[in-house]
């Protein structure tokens, strides 16, 4: 039996503005790593990160004494035309209004379409449980970002609910078990 931590990294000044941080490769800014005063996080044994910065920096924070193991899997959506804007910026064109009246299905204007992403986010998963189980790991923590960790629990959650249920807020995540036998995630619990 594998228990997991699934954390969203901390803010970086962009989501702090509402902003699509995807590609941009943001730190964390001081606002953003006070909320790393407030929780307790899980102990683990080894700990899983995105290669971007404000993941790599949220898992040192976190889990310090230990070295994240990167994978590049984990990184996050590319957001296209939207990226390193806010709603209110993007109101006014009417290809982000379809991308909204979509429910978030339509691909990116020139970025990634969102079942690639899944797909991405959810292979670099599997390769990490496969590592994980190989290794005889016990409790692991994983510091990727909101999109990674909602593709995750879509796909593996179990009982279901929609890729949208799991959003989260940066520096909150979710505790989960998945068994040797079984790819499921159960006992998800949230942290806070």
């Amino acid at each position: 039996m594998l228990r997991l931590t699934l954390i969203r990294h901390f803010a970086t000044q962009g989501n702090l503005e509402k902003k699509y941080i995807g590609i941009t490769d943001e730190p964390l800014c001081e606002e953003g790593k006070l909320i790393f005063q407030n929780i307790h996080y899980p102990e683990v044994e080894a700990v899983f990160a995105s290669p971007m910065i404000r993941c790599v920096e949220t898992s040192k924070l976190i889990y310090q004494g230990h070295i994240p193991v990167l994978y590049d899997g984990f990184r996050e959506c590319d957001f296209g035309d939207f990226e390193n804007k806010n709603y209110k910026e993007l109101s006014s064109y009417s290809v982000y209004q379809a991308w909204v009246d979509s429910g978030g299905t339509l691909p990116f204007p020139n970025g990634e379409d969102i079942l690639h992403f899944k797909d991405r986010s959810v292979n670099a998963f599997d390769d990490m449980i496969d590592l994980c189980m190989s290794r005889g790991y016990e409790s692991v923590g994983v510091v990727v970002h909101g999109g990674t960790i909602m593709s995750i629990l879509d796909k593996y959650a179990y009982p279901n609910e929609s890729y949208f249920y799991w959003q989260v807020g940066n520096g909150l995540g979710y505790t989960a078990v998945m068994k040797a036998d079984d790819r499921r995630l159960s006992e998800i619990c949230t942290i806070h």
